[in-house]
């Protein structure tokens, strides 16, 4: 069976296209990529990189790319990239290229979405609101909520809360946040990654998970209600616990996910164990989307300094999902 996956290189300024080119070298067996981009992007990046690059328009009947090959579906740029150079007008661009990639999936044109790192000042910048391709994505698929989970060789680390100023997260954690994303997470751990019964750590908020209401009362007055309520529909939760302990092999080795409240509490440890090997999941979709576990490395732009591994893992996790269906 040959696996057609959609592909967006993100940010035109950044390293996204470098990795599609230099992924393109040695593509994954059994697989036909499709980049949904501006060709010429593709075209002037592999000349930069020394690279070979031939690009095909696909056909009706998905076939396997060899080396040094793409398929490509042609979104226009507004404006030329140069690397390493942010250009606000490019960035409704960027956003069409996710929306073409991802109606192909919905429309079953593609069996996943691999996403490259878009820029997300930029596209602020231009007047697009976006938090990211988190919640962009859940909006395109018509879900009021999704969940954002990285992960790497064994670990995995989802987010309560996403991109969100930290003095915003504690009023954005709310028991029925937390029950829809236990709910997703829980179900998706079944379905997408065929974990029977999964095993859940749960972070408290506080240090130390509050010290019993000490050092804030949100453990006791939502996050343990939210668990409460979650384990009496089946789920295996273990938690709140003190994030500075829950990272330990005590925990870990029996668990099959964390769930982490913000952001910044959860993946400087997933990011320290497995950084560009990582990939980044998104739960709660009708569709299969995998991306990088990075941003757009402007300086490292066309310079051939970009490691394409955790790209390269995002295609493995992609394809590893969707053998799970059949």
């Amino acid at each position: 069976m040959v696996y057609r996956l959609a592909l967006t290189p993100g940010e035109p300024a950044g390293i996204g296209p470098d990795l599609c080119v230099q992924l393109a070298q040695t593509p994954p067996p059994g697989v036909e990529l499709i980049a949904y981009c501006d060709p010429q992007l593709l075209r002037g990046r592999a000349e930069m990189l020394g690279l070979p690059l031939a690009l095909a328009t696909p056909g009706d009947t998905p076939r396997p790319c060899q080396a040094g090959e793409l398929r490509v579906a042609a979104v226009p740029m507004a404006t030329a990239a140069v690397a390493g150079r942010l250009d606000p007008a490019n960035s409704a661009y960027v956003l069409n290229c996710l929306r073409q990639a991802t109606g192909a999936v919905l429309a079953g044109k593609a069996g996943a979405l691999v996403t490259g790192p878009a820029h997300k000042a930029v596209i602020n910048e231009a007047g697009f609101a976006f938090t990211g391709h988190t919640e962009f994505l859940a909006e395109l698929c018509g879900r009021e909520t999704s969940v954002m989970m990285l992960a790497t060789d064994g670990l995995r680390v989802a987010l309560a809360t996403t991109h969100l100023p930290l003095g915003q997260v504690a009023g954005a954690i709310t028991r029925r946040r937390l029950i829809e994303v236990l709910a997703i997470l829980h179900g998706d751990l079944q379905r997408r990654f065929g974990i029977r019964q999964p095993r859940i750590l749960v972070c408290g908020l506080n240090p130390h998970a509050g010290e019993s209401g000490e050092l804030g009362r949100e453990e006791i007055e939502i996050i343990e209600p939210a668990l409460a309520e979650s384990r009496a529909k089946g789920m295996d939760l273990v938690g709140p616990l003190p994030a500075d302990t829950l990272f330990t092999p005590r925990h870990l080795d029996t668990a099959d996910a964390v769930l982490a409240m913000y952001h910044d509490q959860g993946l400087p440890v997933l990011k320290f164990k497995g950084f560009g090997h990582a990939v980044n999941i998104t739960l709660g979709l009708p569709i299969v989307r995998t991306s990088v576990d990075h941003g757009t490395a402007l300086d490292l732009a066309g310079s051939g300094k970009a490691d394409c591994g955790s790209l390269r893992y995002a295609v493995e996790t992609a394809l590893e999902m969707l053998r799970l269906r059949f």
